[in-house]
């Protein structure tokens, strides 16, 4: 048995390819399935099988359209309310595939019909936990529905006990969240591989033996996640298709003016230092690259579904029409550059101070205000005195609570306080960007609040 990883940090996921040198099976493949299919080549073996652990809320299934393009068996839950064909499987059933043998494991908690796979070879074994068994944790479990939290949090708790005594000790843990998804819930591991024994003394939904503390404990500390996610499910049971990757062709100045004095969403994909300089008035930062969570935060920010055009240089634009495509979001426009005034001669540019902690300190107006972008959790945790919370997730939508004057904004790293200072200048503020790390602040000479219990 070869277990094949195809890594997709920009949701914090995996996908697996897993085959015994002639055929193989394929665990939760992400939307652009040409990964898969090349690394199916390289390794010179058919796929077979496709398998999908749950409906997955956090990004688009390339699955069904794998399935079909190979002719293979689509394996899911038969207790999935789906719109197409489908090869269904259940608790305790066992197929092979080739001379491998699978075994389904109902493992609800994720989601109320997630379930895990457990595969051999007759002399080892791999379990591929998908939303379930993570490295160090679980699967968050208030994705379906708030009512559905508690005892869905309960079953997570039965069903990763359930699990590790069906698998050998030294089985080979491959999940498909935890990797920064915020599918993941708790202190999540960085791990890049472990197994059933390891995390049998490392995983606390295994080390503690009160469930109704690690139920509490659980839900306390689930934090905010991405709007988008709503999204996922529905078009995941409709059997997506393939996605359109090609870069379309580059927008004209004339129409490219006009989207930004009519207020469409025009996305910068240069980096915030760029941006901060010299952008086209109007237009919007999401920094590509340099591993930001572009992906999720466009999803979580910008009005879903809404037409958008990506600025930047080519090879951003095609990475960003990929990377948009895993959550549905298709078919964006594109003028391709780097430079606002060749790319709208006609269009005015503006620019706005970004500065450090130092910057700050030295030039922040006592009236000014210090707004904090970073989710009400990290708030809570530690925040400097003075500022004002809007997590950029909600800034859309909380505008008007944001007092007058000139604001200056940051969050955790830069990114987040970049694309929001971009939107507060949109929508006609004046904005300094602070550009720093958070934890570098009181260094620099800045006051944290005194946090009451």
């Amino acid at each position: 048995m070869d277990v094949i990883v195809i890594e997709t940090p920009q949701l914090g996921d995996r996908s697996y390819l897993v085959h015994d040198g002639a055929v193989a099976l394929v665990i939760d493949p992400q939307r652009d399935t040409d990964r898969v299919e090349s690394a199916a080549r390289e390794a010179g073996v058919t796929i077979t099988h496709v398998a999908e652990t749950h409906l997955h809320n956090d990004y688009v299934t390339g699955g069904f359209a794998l399935a079909r393009v190979h002719g293979a068996k689509y394996l899911v839950n038969a207790a999935d309310s789906v719109t197409f064909e489908r090869e269904p499987v259940t608790d305790g059933q066992v197929f092979p595939v080739g001379g491998l043998t699978v075994t389904v494991v109902a493992t609800p908690g994720h989601t109320h019909t997630h379930v895990s796979y457990i595969v051999s070879d007759g002399s080892e074994e791999a379990v591929f936990s998908g939303g379930s068994l993570l490295f160090g944790s679980v699967g968050r479990t208030d994705l379906v529905a708030t009512t559905d939290t508690v005892a869905l949090t309960h079953d997570q708790y039965a069903s990763v006990r359930r699990l590790v005594h069906k698998a050998e000790h030294d089985a080979a843990l491959f999940p498909t969240h935890g990797f920064g998804s915020f599918c993941s819930s708790g202190p999540a591991t960085g791990a890049g591989a472990s197994t059933i024994g390891e995390q049998l003394t490392a995983n606390h939904a295994l080390t503690d033996s009160d469930e109704e503390h690690f139920v509490r404990d659980l839900i306390t500390n689930l934090t905010a996640y991405p709007s988008y996610y709503a999204h996922m499910a529905p078009a995941n049971t409709q059997g997506p298709g393939a996605p359109n990757l090609q870069v379309p062709e580059s927008l004209d100045a004339v129409e490219l003016t006009r989207r930004l004095a009519e207020g469409e969403w025009v996305v910068d994909l240069r980096n915030r230092v760029a941006f901060s300089s010299n952008h086209l008035q109007g237009a919007v930062s999401f920094e590509y690259g340099n591993g930001s969570n572009f992906t999720t935060y466009l999803g979580w920010v910008l009005p879903w579904k809404e037409q958008l055009t990506l600025v930047g240089d080519r090879a951003d634009v095609e990475d960003a029409i990929r990377d948009l495509s895993r959550i549905g979001i298709d078919s964006p426009d594109a003028a391709i550059g780097t430079e606002p005034h060749a790319l709208a001669p006609d269009a005015p540019v503006a620019t706005y101070p970004r500065v450090g902690w130092v910057g700050m300190l030295q030039g922040r107006a006592e009236q000014d205000v210090l707004l904090d972008t970073r989710r009400a959790d990290e708030f809570a945790n530690s925040h400097l005195l003075g500022a004002v919370n809007v997590p950029l997730h909600e800034l859309l939508s909380r505008m008007e609570e944001i007092p007058a004057g000139t604001i200056w904004v940051h969050c955790g790293s830069g990114y987040r306080a970049g694309v929001a200072a971009s939107l507060l200048q949109r929508a006609g503020r004046e904005v300094v960007h602070v550009d720093g790390n958070f934890d570098e602040a009181t260094a620099a000479g800045l006051t944290l609040a005194e946090l009451t219990v």
